[in-house]
Protein backbone atom coordinates (compact mmCIF):
# COMPACT_ATOMS: atom_id res chain seq x y z
CA UNK A 1 0.00 0.00 0.00
CA UNK A 2 1.40 3.62 -0.71
CA UNK A 3 2.17 6.09 1.33
CA UNK A 4 -0.21 8.74 2.03
CA UNK A 5 1.03 12.45 0.88
CA UNK A 6 2.19 14.77 3.86
CA UNK A 7 -0.41 16.85 3.84
CA UNK A 8 -3.50 14.78 3.01
CA UNK A 9 -6.42 15.53 4.76
CA UNK A 10 -5.61 19.33 4.27
CA UNK A 11 -7.99 21.20 3.16
CA UNK A 12 -7.13 24.54 1.38
CA UNK A 13 -9.46 27.24 -0.72
CA UNK A 14 -8.07 29.23 -2.84
CA UNK A 15 -8.64 32.57 -3.54
CA UNK A 16 -5.98 34.17 -5.39
CA UNK A 17 -5.27 34.67 -9.07
CA UNK A 18 -2.08 35.22 -11.26
CA UNK A 19 1.32 33.92 -9.60
CA UNK A 20 2.08 34.23 -5.74
CA UNK A 21 -0.95 32.37 -4.29
CA UNK A 22 -2.03 30.11 -7.02
CA UNK A 23 1.79 28.87 -6.75
CA UNK A 24 1.68 28.19 -3.13
CA UNK A 25 -1.36 26.34 -3.82
CA UNK A 26 0.53 24.59 -6.45
CA UNK A 27 3.14 23.14 -3.98
CA UNK A 28 0.24 22.39 -1.55
CA UNK A 29 -1.38 20.28 -3.85
CA UNK A 30 1.30 18.11 -4.82
CA UNK A 31 2.26 17.27 -1.24
CA UNK A 32 -1.26 16.19 -0.87
CA UNK A 33 -3.87 19.03 0.25
CA UNK A 34 -6.76 18.99 -1.27
CA UNK A 35 -6.99 22.30 -3.22
CA UNK A 36 -10.30 24.00 -4.30
CA UNK A 37 -9.61 27.18 -6.43
CA UNK A 38 -12.08 29.72 -6.80
CA UNK A 39 -12.23 31.49 -10.05
CA UNK A 40 -14.61 34.50 -11.64
CA UNK A 41 -17.18 33.03 -13.91
CA UNK A 42 -17.28 33.32 -17.88
CA UNK A 43 -13.25 34.62 -17.30
CA UNK A 44 -11.58 32.41 -14.80
CA UNK A 45 -8.01 33.55 -13.31
CA UNK A 46 -6.10 36.02 -15.89
CA UNK A 47 -2.91 33.63 -15.74
CA UNK A 48 -5.59 31.31 -18.38
CA UNK A 49 -4.90 33.78 -21.13
CA UNK A 50 -0.80 34.61 -20.56
CA UNK A 51 1.88 33.55 -22.77
CA UNK A 52 2.13 30.51 -25.09
CA UNK A 53 -1.54 28.90 -25.66
CA UNK A 54 -2.89 25.62 -26.29
CA UNK A 55 -5.73 25.89 -28.00
CA UNK A 56 -7.52 28.17 -25.74
CA UNK A 57 -5.71 27.30 -22.60
CA UNK A 58 -2.05 28.80 -21.35
CA UNK A 59 0.26 25.89 -20.98
CA UNK A 60 1.74 27.80 -17.76
CA UNK A 61 -1.99 27.45 -16.31
CA UNK A 62 -1.92 23.39 -17.07
CA UNK A 63 1.52 23.90 -14.56
CA UNK A 64 0.23 26.26 -12.22
CA UNK A 65 -2.96 24.67 -11.29
CA UNK A 66 -2.18 21.55 -11.22
CA UNK A 67 -3.98 18.97 -8.84
CA UNK A 68 -6.82 21.56 -8.45
CA UNK A 69 -10.17 21.50 -8.64
CA UNK A 70 -11.54 24.96 -9.86
CA UNK A 71 -14.90 26.10 -9.14
CA UNK A 72 -16.21 29.32 -10.21
CA UNK A 73 -17.98 31.81 -7.55
CA UNK A 74 -18.76 35.80 -7.94
CA UNK A 75 -17.20 37.08 -4.75
CA UNK A 76 -18.94 40.73 -5.18
CA UNK A 77 -22.52 38.81 -5.19
CA UNK A 78 -24.14 37.95 -1.40
CA UNK A 79 -25.05 34.78 -2.60
CA UNK A 80 -21.24 34.10 -4.10
CA UNK A 81 -19.56 35.23 -0.71
CA UNK A 82 -22.53 32.68 1.19
CA UNK A 83 -21.14 30.27 -0.85
CA UNK A 84 -17.49 31.10 0.41
CA UNK A 85 -18.61 31.74 4.08
CA UNK A 86 -19.84 27.83 4.00
CA UNK A 87 -16.33 26.70 2.37
CA UNK A 88 -14.54 28.49 5.08
CA UNK A 89 -16.37 26.44 7.75
CA UNK A 90 -15.11 23.17 5.87
CA UNK A 91 -12.06 23.78 5.14
CA UNK A 92 -8.50 24.34 7.18
CA UNK A 93 -6.75 27.18 5.26
CA UNK A 94 -7.51 30.29 3.06
CA UNK A 95 -5.13 31.05 0.41
CA UNK A 96 -5.19 35.02 -1.13
CA UNK A 97 -3.91 37.42 -2.99
CA UNK A 98 -5.89 40.53 -3.27
CA UNK A 99 -5.33 44.32 -2.45
CA UNK A 100 -5.51 44.78 1.32
CA UNK A 101 -9.45 45.30 2.76
CA UNK A 102 -10.50 43.81 -0.71
CA UNK A 103 -11.85 40.55 1.67
CA UNK A 104 -13.31 42.70 4.37
CA UNK A 105 -15.18 45.17 1.85
CA UNK A 106 -17.17 41.37 0.89
CA UNK A 107 -17.45 40.66 4.13
CA UNK A 108 -14.39 37.94 4.17
CA UNK A 109 -11.94 39.12 6.13
CA UNK A 110 -10.37 37.33 9.03
CA UNK A 111 -12.53 38.09 11.71
CA UNK A 112 -15.85 37.29 9.61
CA UNK A 113 -13.68 33.77 8.84
CA UNK A 114 -12.90 33.06 12.41
CA UNK A 115 -16.34 33.51 13.80
CA UNK A 116 -17.28 30.83 11.16
CA UNK A 117 -14.19 28.84 11.60
CA UNK A 118 -11.91 29.46 14.42
CA UNK A 119 -9.65 26.96 13.38
CA UNK A 120 -9.15 28.39 9.86
CA UNK A 121 -5.77 29.95 8.82
CA UNK A 122 -5.87 32.90 6.50
CA UNK A 123 -2.45 33.20 4.12
CA UNK A 124 -2.51 36.46 2.46
CA UNK A 125 0.03 38.00 0.06
CA UNK A 126 0.04 41.55 -0.80
CA UNK A 127 2.76 44.01 -2.27
CA UNK A 128 3.21 45.66 0.79
CA UNK A 129 1.69 43.43 3.58
CA UNK A 130 -1.57 44.14 5.28
CA UNK A 131 -0.20 46.82 7.42
CA UNK A 132 2.25 49.90 7.33
CA UNK A 133 2.02 53.27 5.14
CA UNK A 134 1.97 51.11 2.13
CA UNK A 135 -0.35 48.52 2.54
CA UNK A 136 -3.20 50.31 0.20
CA UNK A 137 -0.88 50.39 -2.35
CA UNK A 138 -1.40 48.07 -5.61
CA UNK A 139 1.55 45.86 -5.61
CA UNK A 140 3.25 43.08 -8.25
CA UNK A 141 6.11 41.23 -8.19
CA UNK A 142 7.92 43.54 -10.42
CA UNK A 143 7.71 46.00 -8.27
CA UNK A 144 8.58 44.37 -5.48
CA UNK A 145 11.39 42.95 -6.62
CA UNK A 146 12.32 46.67 -7.21
CA UNK A 147 11.78 48.08 -3.94
CA UNK A 148 12.90 44.76 -2.33
CA UNK A 149 16.44 45.58 -3.82
CA UNK A 150 17.16 42.60 -5.89
CA UNK A 151 16.66 45.09 -9.31
CA UNK A 152 19.45 47.25 -8.15
CA UNK A 153 21.70 44.45 -7.77
CA UNK A 154 21.16 42.75 -11.03
CA UNK A 155 23.22 43.64 -14.37
CA UNK A 156 26.21 44.95 -15.32
CA UNK A 157 27.35 48.46 -13.60
CA UNK A 158 27.33 50.29 -16.21
CA UNK A 159 23.90 49.69 -17.79
CA UNK A 160 20.33 49.97 -15.93
CA UNK A 161 19.01 47.14 -13.83
CA UNK A 162 17.49 44.19 -15.55
CA UNK A 163 14.94 41.51 -14.02
CA UNK A 164 15.27 37.79 -13.55
CA UNK A 165 13.95 36.25 -16.43
CA UNK A 166 10.97 34.60 -14.47
CA UNK A 167 8.51 36.47 -11.67
CA UNK A 168 10.85 35.57 -9.19
CA UNK A 169 9.00 37.88 -6.25
CA UNK A 170 5.99 36.54 -6.83
CA UNK A 171 7.28 32.77 -6.32
CA UNK A 172 9.71 33.70 -3.38
CA UNK A 173 6.39 35.13 -1.91
CA UNK A 174 4.57 31.77 -2.70
CA UNK A 175 7.17 29.72 -1.24
CA UNK A 176 7.03 32.20 2.24
CA UNK A 177 3.25 31.43 1.87
CA UNK A 178 3.67 27.69 2.36
CA UNK A 179 6.08 28.48 5.16
CA UNK A 180 4.18 29.71 6.65
CA UNK A 181 1.30 27.83 6.45
CA UNK A 182 2.89 24.83 7.48
CA UNK A 183 3.89 26.50 10.55
CA UNK A 184 0.50 27.93 11.27
CA UNK A 185 -1.23 24.34 10.82
CA UNK A 186 1.89 22.81 13.24
CA UNK A 187 0.82 25.76 15.80
CA UNK A 188 -2.62 24.73 15.48
CA UNK A 189 -2.16 21.33 16.11
CA UNK A 190 -0.42 21.68 19.14
CA UNK A 191 -2.80 24.16 20.62
CA UNK A 192 -5.27 22.78 22.79
CA UNK A 193 -7.93 25.18 20.90
CA UNK A 194 -6.84 24.40 17.81
CA UNK A 195 -6.94 28.17 16.88
CA UNK A 196 -6.04 29.22 13.88
CA UNK A 197 -4.11 32.90 12.32
CA UNK A 198 -3.29 35.00 9.73
CA UNK A 199 -0.07 34.53 7.99
CA UNK A 200 0.78 37.81 6.23
CA UNK A 201 3.38 37.90 3.52
CA UNK A 202 4.84 40.60 1.90
CA UNK A 203 5.77 40.63 -1.62
CA UNK A 204 8.92 43.44 -1.11
CA UNK A 205 9.54 41.53 2.32
CA UNK A 206 9.94 38.02 0.28
CA UNK A 207 12.51 39.69 -2.11
CA UNK A 208 14.50 41.66 0.92
CA UNK A 209 14.65 38.84 3.37
CA UNK A 210 17.01 37.25 0.03
CA UNK A 211 19.64 39.96 0.37
CA UNK A 212 22.34 38.32 2.44
CA UNK A 213 24.64 40.44 4.25
CA UNK A 214 23.63 43.45 2.51
CA UNK A 215 21.87 45.32 5.09
CA UNK A 216 24.49 44.67 8.03
CA UNK A 217 27.67 45.97 5.69
CA UNK A 218 25.80 49.10 4.84
CA UNK A 219 24.71 49.83 8.69
CA UNK A 220 28.02 48.87 9.71
CA UNK A 221 30.33 50.49 6.81
CA UNK A 222 28.29 52.55 4.91
CA UNK A 223 28.77 50.34 1.85
CA UNK A 224 26.31 50.02 -0.84
CA UNK A 225 26.79 46.83 -2.40
CA UNK A 226 25.95 47.59 -6.49
CA UNK A 227 25.57 45.63 -9.63
CA UNK A 228 28.81 43.35 -10.63
CA UNK A 229 27.25 41.32 -13.60
CA UNK A 230 28.31 37.94 -13.68
CA UNK A 231 30.17 38.02 -10.13
CA UNK A 232 29.97 37.20 -6.67
CA UNK A 233 30.58 40.06 -5.02
CA UNK A 234 33.42 39.62 -2.40
CA UNK A 235 33.76 36.22 -3.09
CA UNK A 236 36.81 34.60 -5.19
CA UNK A 237 36.64 33.65 -7.95
CA UNK A 238 33.55 33.57 -9.14
CA UNK A 239 32.49 33.90 -12.44
CA UNK A 240 31.13 33.59 -16.20
CA UNK A 241 33.75 32.69 -18.41
CA UNK A 242 34.17 32.24 -22.46
CA UNK A 243 35.53 28.92 -24.00
CA UNK A 244 36.65 28.19 -27.22
CA UNK A 245 33.64 27.41 -29.05
CA UNK A 246 32.19 30.53 -27.83
CA UNK A 247 30.18 28.87 -25.46
CA UNK A 248 30.21 30.25 -21.68
CA UNK A 249 30.82 28.31 -18.74
CA UNK A 250 30.53 29.15 -15.00
CA UNK A 251 32.85 27.98 -12.17
CA UNK A 252 33.35 28.46 -8.57
CA UNK A 253 36.24 28.23 -7.53
CA UNK A 254 35.89 30.37 -4.03
CA UNK A 255 36.74 27.59 -1.53
CA UNK A 256 40.06 27.35 -0.23
CA UNK A 257 40.99 24.03 -1.21
CA UNK A 258 38.44 23.93 -4.41
CA UNK A 259 40.62 27.20 -5.55
CA UNK A 260 43.55 25.30 -4.83
CA UNK A 261 42.03 22.32 -7.10
CA UNK A 262 41.00 24.58 -10.08
CA UNK A 263 44.34 26.35 -10.27
CA UNK A 264 45.88 23.11 -10.37
CA UNK A 265 43.53 21.95 -13.08
CA UNK A 266 44.61 24.83 -15.22
CA UNK A 267 48.18 24.44 -14.59
CA UNK A 268 48.83 27.36 -12.51
CA UNK A 269 50.51 25.87 -9.77
CA UNK A 270 52.23 29.27 -8.88
CA UNK A 271 49.17 30.94 -8.51
CA UNK A 272 48.10 27.94 -6.08
CA UNK A 273 50.77 28.47 -4.31
CA UNK A 274 51.02 31.91 -3.95
CA UNK A 275 50.23 32.81 -0.29
CA UNK A 276 48.58 36.21 -1.46
CA UNK A 277 45.55 33.55 -2.88
CA UNK A 278 45.21 31.16 0.38
CA UNK A 279 42.09 33.21 1.96
CA UNK A 280 39.14 34.36 -0.10
CA UNK A 281 40.06 37.74 1.53
CA UNK A 282 43.12 37.83 -0.45
CA UNK A 283 41.49 36.63 -3.93
CA UNK A 284 39.06 39.36 -3.65
CA UNK A 285 41.57 41.98 -3.64
CA UNK A 286 43.11 40.12 -6.83
CA UNK A 287 39.89 38.99 -8.37
CA UNK A 288 40.63 40.32 -12.02
CA UNK A 289 44.11 38.88 -11.98
CA UNK A 290 42.95 35.49 -11.09
CA UNK A 291 39.75 36.02 -13.61
CA UNK A 292 42.15 36.97 -16.32
CA UNK A 293 44.53 34.10 -15.50
CA UNK A 294 40.77 31.39 -15.55
CA UNK A 295 39.83 32.53 -18.85
CA UNK A 296 42.66 32.30 -21.05
CA UNK A 297 42.64 28.75 -19.73
CA UNK A 298 39.12 28.58 -20.91
CA UNK A 299 39.96 29.91 -23.78
CA UNK A 300 42.20 26.95 -24.93
CA UNK A 301 39.12 24.90 -24.65
CA UNK A 302 35.68 24.07 -25.98
CA UNK A 303 33.42 24.12 -23.01
CA UNK A 304 32.33 20.38 -22.41
CA UNK A 305 36.53 19.77 -22.60
CA UNK A 306 36.67 22.32 -19.77
CA UNK A 307 33.44 20.56 -17.79
CA UNK A 308 35.00 17.34 -18.43
CA UNK A 309 38.74 18.77 -16.90
CA UNK A 310 37.05 20.52 -13.76
CA UNK A 311 34.85 17.48 -13.09
CA UNK A 312 37.75 15.21 -12.63
CA UNK A 313 38.99 18.26 -10.25
CA UNK A 314 35.89 18.35 -8.11
CA UNK A 315 35.46 22.03 -9.18
CA UNK A 316 32.18 23.12 -9.02
CA UNK A 317 31.43 24.13 -13.13
CA UNK A 318 28.42 24.03 -15.11
CA UNK A 319 27.46 25.16 -18.78
CA UNK A 320 24.25 27.82 -18.69
CA UNK A 321 21.79 26.01 -20.05
CA UNK A 322 18.53 27.44 -22.50
CA UNK A 323 15.04 25.30 -21.65
CA UNK A 324 16.64 23.12 -25.04
CA UNK A 325 19.56 21.75 -22.94
CA UNK A 326 17.82 21.14 -19.61
CA UNK A 327 15.14 18.99 -21.64
CA UNK A 328 18.15 17.29 -23.19
CA UNK A 329 20.00 16.39 -19.76
CA UNK A 330 20.56 13.23 -18.21
CA UNK A 331 20.33 14.65 -14.50
CA UNK A 332 17.18 16.59 -15.01
CA UNK A 333 15.35 12.79 -16.82
CA UNK A 334 16.92 10.81 -13.67
CA UNK A 335 15.23 13.12 -11.23
CA UNK A 336 12.57 12.75 -12.92
CA UNK A 337 12.09 16.46 -13.54
CA UNK A 338 10.22 16.21 -17.14
CA UNK A 339 7.09 14.93 -16.99
CA UNK A 340 5.22 14.01 -19.68
CA UNK A 341 1.22 15.20 -19.44
CA UNK A 342 -1.99 14.42 -21.70
CA UNK A 343 -3.63 18.14 -22.72
CA UNK A 344 -6.89 18.25 -23.55
CA UNK A 345 -7.04 16.78 -27.00
CA UNK A 346 -4.49 14.13 -26.59
CA UNK A 347 -1.28 16.01 -27.08
CA UNK A 348 1.91 15.32 -24.96
CA UNK A 349 3.57 17.70 -23.14
CA UNK A 350 6.38 17.90 -20.93
CA UNK A 351 5.49 20.06 -17.58
CA UNK A 352 8.02 20.77 -14.33
CA UNK A 353 8.47 17.61 -11.80
CA UNK A 354 8.03 17.65 -8.37
CA UNK A 355 10.45 19.65 -5.61
CA UNK A 356 11.33 18.59 -2.73
CA UNK A 357 11.92 15.07 -2.91
CA UNK A 358 10.61 13.41 0.04
CA UNK A 359 11.58 9.64 0.38
CA UNK A 360 8.71 8.47 1.86
CA UNK A 361 6.03 10.77 1.22
CA UNK A 362 6.57 11.84 -2.09
CA UNK A 363 4.62 14.41 -3.53
CA UNK A 364 3.57 13.72 -7.06
CA UNK A 365 1.14 15.32 -10.09
CA UNK A 366 -2.30 13.93 -10.57
CA UNK A 367 -3.70 15.68 -13.37
CA UNK A 368 -2.89 19.03 -15.01
CA UNK A 369 -4.54 22.37 -14.78
CA UNK A 370 -8.93 21.89 -14.59
CA UNK A 371 -10.92 23.64 -16.97
CA UNK A 372 -12.69 26.34 -15.88
CA UNK A 373 -15.48 25.42 -13.17
CA UNK A 374 -14.77 22.06 -13.67
CA UNK A 375 -15.43 21.05 -9.97
CA UNK A 376 -18.82 22.95 -9.34
CA UNK A 377 -21.00 20.44 -9.18
CA UNK A 378 -18.79 18.19 -7.16
CA UNK A 379 -17.80 20.53 -4.58
CA UNK A 380 -21.37 22.19 -4.71
CA UNK A 381 -23.33 19.20 -4.73
CA UNK A 382 -21.40 16.42 -2.53
CA UNK A 383 -18.80 18.99 -0.63
CA UNK A 384 -21.08 20.96 0.62
CA UNK A 385 -24.22 19.22 -0.18
CA UNK A 386 -26.16 21.85 -2.13
CA UNK A 387 -29.51 19.94 -3.86
CA UNK A 388 -29.26 19.92 -7.32
CA UNK A 389 -32.04 22.44 -7.50
CA UNK A 390 -30.03 25.18 -5.86
CA UNK A 391 -27.09 24.44 -7.91
CA UNK A 392 -28.87 24.75 -11.48
CA UNK A 393 -30.68 28.33 -10.10
CA UNK A 394 -26.92 29.83 -8.59
CA UNK A 395 -25.64 28.67 -12.61
CA UNK A 396 -28.42 30.55 -14.06
CA UNK A 397 -28.35 33.50 -11.63
CA UNK A 398 -24.60 34.11 -12.65
CA UNK A 399 -23.18 33.33 -9.00
CA UNK A 400 -21.01 30.26 -9.86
Amino acid sequence: MANKKPLEGVKVLELGNLVAAPFAGKILSEFGAEVIKVEEPVSGDPLRNWRVMHKDTSVWWYVQARNKKSITVNLRHKEGQDIIKELVEKVDVVLENFKPGTLEKWGLGYEDMQKINPSIILARISGYGQTGPYKEKPGFGSVAEAIGGLRFLTGYPDLPPIRVGIAIGDMVAGLYAVIGILMALRARDADSDKKGQVVDVALYESVFSLLEGILPEYDLTGQIRERTGATLPGIAPSNTYKCADGNYVVIGGNGDKIFQRLMMAIGREDIANDPRFLTNQGRVENVEFLDQAIEQWTLQYPLKEVQKILDRASVPVGPIYSIKEIVEDEQYKARDMLREVELPGGEKVLVPGIVPKLSRTPGDLDWIGPKLGEHNEDVLTEFMNFSFEDFKRLKEDGVI
